[in-house]
């Protein structure tokens, strides 16, 4: 996979304290559910209730990390919420997390335990290799859910492939070209974190990720970045 799949972070992300470990899972099978997983997220997410309340939004270090880097490139924090914090506020309110297909799930429980941004891209959508980088305004960012493009603010970080499809804009929105489908058997892993989060913490997250996707779906992990 990597002699044909790549993955590079500009130097001027990782300037503005973004980090993260990047990685290939491939020969995965996918499905809509688990019950087996049902019951290992449920007891989870009863021992994470009794731990989270609403506190935790203003208290979390990790959480106000996400915040520093979006000031740092002057964008509003109101505007653009970290995925993991936007998780934390979906738990918060209903006690649950959404259901949208297994491999998904799994990575939004491990989100939710680290508060670390997660996301998975189906490598057969992706053109050749993803760089980190900064925006030049000029790429195609087509987020989640949206019938349409929007346009790319120049400065702000994002995961963009070789034709300039923005994958995930900062940490915010994923896009709907390369999401993770029942289809989907190969994909790309972002574990990202920021300058407040050591690198034990966010390869912690990356090997429980991991171990749970292969317990659950099967496939075989190849790192291809940690910084």
């Amino acid at each position: 996979m990597s002699d044909i799949f790549m993955f590079s972070a500009d130097a001027s992300v990782k300037q503005l304290g973004v980090k993260g470990v990047y990685f290939t899972m491939t020969g995965l099978q996918n499905k809509v559910t688990d019950e087996r997983f049902e019951n290992y997220k449920n007891d989870c997410l009863n021992h994470l209730s009794d731990q989270l309340q609403s506190s935790v939004l203003d208290t979390s270090p990790v959480l106000a990390g996400f915040r520093t880097l979006h000031t740092k490139i002057n964008r509003s924090n109101k505007k653009y919420v970290a995925s993991p914090e936007n998780l934390l506020q979906i738990f918060l309110k209903h006690r649950s997390l959404p259901k949208i297909n297994l491999l998904v799930d799994i990575y939004n429980l491990i989100s939710l335990k680290y508060f670390l941004a997660l996301g998975a891209h189906d490598i057969v959508a992706v053109n050749s290799n993803i760089t980190l980088k900064l925006a030049d305004g000029t790429e195609t960012f087509h987020p989640l859910g949206y019938t349409d493009s929007r346009p790319v603010q120049a400065g702000d970080y994002i995961y963009a492939d070789d034709s300039h499809n923005v994958l995930c804009y900062m940490e915010v929105k994923q896009c709907e070209k390369s999401k993770v489908t029942l289809e989907t058997t190969d994909s790309f892993y972002i574990v990202q974190g920021h300058a407040q989060t050591d690198n034990d913490y966010l390869k912690t997250a990356a090997d429980e990720l991991i171990a749970l996707t292969q317990d659950f779906c099967g496939g075989k992990a190849e790192i291809l970045c940690c910084f």
